[in-house]
């Protein structure tokens, strides 16, 4: 027989429940098997993978969701945010995220030996984008669900629509949007300011996600 805590539903070895802190009646009963419940007191955290030698490098400013993936060599700057479900997979080559970038649920970032993948500052990458061996520069948006391939460059200030595709080698001038499948490139039709306040918005978020989020 085992001391039960009624407010945490639990064992309890002494006189006071370590969870709640309440002390624990005199009453008793026998508690249900360990190998069927768990009682984890937790703070939020991520997990990182090592590959090898490849290591990822977060700054510790960054927000990274329990839920999302970073794998190798991943580099994730300064109140940057990965999201849930999105995957940084930098097994074959280089994964580098500057400041203030959001990488949104679902999205996927890949990169080949040849061709790394690097995405600027204060940009926004949208839910279930894949980016694989790019360049997308300072303040570009890429929209949920489009595609960036080998050697595209997204230059500041362009948007890629959403459910784009940006083939091999293409190039998205500044302030310009690149719609379609393929994408075809319309000039002067995109802008710094609202991506950057996009951007900053994910900053406030991340850092309201690292202070609230909790598991139950």
């Amino acid at each position: 027989m085992t001391k039960w805590c009624e407010q945490c539903d639990r064992p309890v070895e002494g006189d006071t429940c370590e969870i709640c802190g309440e002390t624990v009646a005199e009453t008793v009963r026998e508690p249900i098997p360990w190998r069927w419940r768990f009682f984890i007191v937790v703070t939020i955290i991520y997990v990182l993978y090592a590959l090898g030698s490849r290591t990822p490098t977060i700054h510790p400013d960054a927000f990274v969701h329990p839920d999302a993936v970073v794998i190798g060599d991943v580099h994730i700057g300064a109140d940057s945010s990965v999201w849930p479900s999105a995957v940084l997979r930098g097994d074959y080559g280089t994964i580098i995220v500057g400041e203030r970038t959001s990488i949104q649920d679902g999205a996927i970032i890949h990169a080949v030996d040849a061709f790394p993948t690097v995405i600027g500052d204060d940009c926004v990458v949208g839910h279930l984008a894949h980016l694989e061996g790019c360049v997308i520069e300072d303040r570009a948006l890429i929209g949920s669900g489009s595609i960036v391939l080998h050697q595209a460059t997204v230059h500041s200030g362009a948007t890629v629509g959403a459910g784009a595709v940006v083939r091999n080698r293409m190039d998205v001038p500044a302030n310009a949007l690149a719609v379609g499948v393929p994408a075809v490139i319309k000039l002067d039709s995109s802008g710094e300011d609202s991506i950057v306040e996009n951007a900053a918005s994910y900053v406030a978020n991340a850092r309201w996600y690292k202070k609230e989020l909790r598991a139950l």
